[in-house]
């Protein structure tokens, strides 16, 4: 009986957050507390619940402090030379624009936030593909593809999840997995320079100065801090909360840093090119003097956080903490450079102690233990030791089709349990889990997707029909390196 409600359950969850029926953090709560009382141990929720939060709140910290650090780094211009670089070095070379995307785009997910990674990236790179006729496809390919593989970083989500769901330490989790994903990441690098290389043997190769001859009078860029619709009429003008500059400005902006806003606005200029609001150059958060510091502090928080010198929980609030009274002395500063990232702490923040419930009832009222036992059942015998390879390779199907919240919350806790009787270890399960990431990035149930796919201007259709063949592949690259290595 427990069995067939621990899968009602799960199945439950899974189709009302698919069809957008609940958010996850209400599917969270509302579905476990339900079948909680139909299994008849409503009475035992509370300490349920009250054990499941002192169990994931070192992650939900972890999370809320993570955001409000790279949040802060990409306010006070810690990206923007980055940026600069990159463009610089990609010239008009579509092996160049194409590696430089996925360099970018790898960078720039640091930060966590997809919808982040692919405004930055997009806005940094559409002028030169959309002016150079490059296959836009390839860039909205790149791009979520690297940051699929990034994504897998604790504070990203993904890992996050996994070691919720399993009550694991997320460094132990992803510490390991460097070396794997690593080599996962080389692979989209080779990937970009080959997608490049077969762009450049179309369209041959220009110089910056032979790229901007046709067309000097198109909008290509509007750099700007608003969300809204504008139009720029003449450079440097300014309409709504966006700036528009013409042709020859593709080259100071491209070396500029234009970069990508948490808000996408858009910007027309008599029916040519749609632009693109990217990092204002001019912002006031921006903290120029204190680039090295931030820097250091950034450097410095990665290499604790490798060498696992104190709880990532901890090296996050104290990062967070300094960077804040570094950069913004000032109190209202403060408060206003965290309210602007409160939307994202408190989603992330609130979907791990919505966690907490449904974890709670999976495991305190027994359901995932009969559920391991019957798959543990369904699965022939000679497979069971091999649990990790079998979890790697679900992954990539079930997290593209599955939300990440579906797939780690009601799926790996499962395969976990069918792990144990094996001698599979959750740590082990857990690392297994994250090589669908990849993929999961261009899939539907991916919000930043849309985002990407959006500013690009490229049908939904043509990124899926192009990128999945690619982020599959990739994934498969991870899983073999985690097997090589020893990993999975």
């Amino acid at each position: 009986m427990l069995t067939v409600l621990g899968f009602a359950m799960i199945a439950t969850f899974l189709v009302l957050i698919m069809m957008k029926k609940m958010s996850p953090i209400a599917a969270l709560v509302l579905i476990p507390a339900l079948f909680c009382v139909v299994v008849g141990q409503g009475a035992q929720l509370g300490d349920y619940v009250i054990e499941g939060v002192g169990k994931l709140a070192p992650t939900a910290a972890m999370l809320m402090f993570a955001i409000v650090y790279f949040g802060v780094m990409i306010d006070v211009g810690l990206f923007d030379p980055i940026v600069r670089g990159i463009l610089r070095f990609c010239k008009a070379d579509p092996v160049r624009i194409v590696v430089g995307t996925a360099v970018l785009a790898a960078i720039v997910s640091l930060d966590g936030d997809g919808s982040t990674t692919f405004m930055i990236t997009v806005s940094a790179m559409y002028p030169l593909y959309k002016r150079l006729g490059m296959s836009l496809v390839v860039m909205t390919g790149v791009a979520a593809t690297a940051n699929g593989v990034m994504n897998t970083l604790p504070w990203g989500g993904p890992t996050a999840r996994a070691a919720t769901a399993l009550k694991l330490d997320a460094a132990d989790v992803f510490v390991p997995m460097i070396p794997a994903l690593g080599m996962g990441l080389l692979f989209v690098f080779v990937l970009a320079y080959v997608l490049g290389r077969r762009e450049r043997k179309r369209i041959g190769y220009l110089t910056l100065d032979e790229a901007l001859v046709p067309e000097t009078d198109t909008v290509l860029v509007a750099t700007g801090g608003g969300a809204g619709a504008g139009t720029a009429d003449r450079p440097g003008g300014r309409t709504g909360a966006g700036s528009g500059g013409t042709g020859p400005d593709l080259v100071e902006r491209a070396t500029g840093g234009p970069g990508g806003d948490r808000d996408a606005g858009r910007g027309v200029d008599g029916g040519a090119d749609e632009g693109f609001q990217g990092l204002d150059p001019h912002r006031a958060t921006l903290r120029p003097k204190l680039y090295w510091f931030n820097a250091g502090l950034t450097v410095a928080l990665l290499a604790a956080m490798i060498l696992e010198l104190m709880p990532i929980p901890v090296l996050f609030l104290l990062g967070a903490a300094l960077a804040l009274t570094v950069n913004y002395p000032n109190m209202a500063e403060q408060k206003a450079r965290i309210a602007a990232h409160a939307d994202n702490v408190l989603n992330v923040s609130g979907m791990v102690f919505a966690a907490a419930v449904f974890t709670g009832v999976l495991t305190g009222t027994g359901m995932v233990k009969h559920m391991a036992d019957w798959l543990v059942g369904a699965i022939p015998e000679g497979m069971g030791p091999h649990m990790g390879l079998v979890t790697g390779v679900l992954s990539i199907p079930l997290t593209y089709f599955m939300s990440n919240d579906g797939f780690y919350f009601g799926v790996v806790p499962v395969l976990a349990e069918a792990g144990a009787a094996h001698g599979v270890s959750p740590l082990e399960i857990a690392r297994a889990s994250l090589v669908g990431q990849a993929l999961h990035m261009s899939s539907p149930l991916v919000p930043a997707v849309y985002v990407l796919v959006g500013m690009a201007k490229v049908e939904f259709g043509d990124h899926t029909k192009f990128t999945v063949k690619w982020a599959a592949l990739t994934s498969l690259v991870v899983l073999a390196a985690g097997i090589l290595f020893g990993i999975v």
